[in-house]
């Protein structure tokens, strides 16, 4: 069983990304939601966004 990850920034929204995985005859198993940061200046870095990974399965049919 080979797993696949699409990127919700790939896509315009999360809808269209689970949308593509189930036309690719994929199942969503996994959410994974990982903050993105940015450096200033020698500060502490501060979180801009969320990016958020799915991985899927193949369906078995």
């Amino acid at each position: 069983m080979k797993k696949k990850r699409y990127r919700v920034s790939d896509f315009s929204s999360v809808n269209e990304c689970v949308d593509q995985i189930k036309k690719d005859g994929y199942m969503p198993v996994k959410r994974i939601e990982k903050p993105v940061f940015k450096e200033q200046n020698n500060q502490d870095p501060e979180p801009v966004r969320q990016e958020i990974i799915f991985e899927a399965v193949p369906l078995d049919k």
